[in-house]
């Protein structure tokens, strides 16, 4: 093997895990998709998850699509944020023992 084919090689296993992790991504956002029905959860964190979901499948990115390091840190935001206001929203296990 050259060298072109040992970088096109290595080209295409990490453009395939970027896109696996993306996908695991998506998937936990919109297991995350519980969270939203809970009535504490504000607008802004509700419309962060969609406008997430939309990203990832949209054609438009800011980094084209080979490489999802883009899709993957708008999705890692949207967890963080909305498993933020799930605790915020959440009444600590210590008043639901009383």
């Amino acid at each position: 093997m050259d060298a072109t084919t040992v970088w096109i090689i290595v080209a295409a296993v990490v453009a395939a895990g970027l896109a696996v992790t993306a996908a695991v991504l998506l998937v936990r956002v919109f297991a995350a998709r519980r969270l939203l029905r809970d009535a504490g959860i504000p607008l802004r964190d509700k419309a962060l998850f969609w406008a997430a979901v939309a990203y990832t499948v949209s054609p438009v990115d800011l980094i084209p699509d080979p490489v999802y390091l883009d899709d993957i840190g708008i999705l890692l935001l949207a967890l963080r944020s909305l498993h933020a206001a799930a605790s915020a929203a959440r009444p600590p296990k210590e008043l639901d023992a009383a």
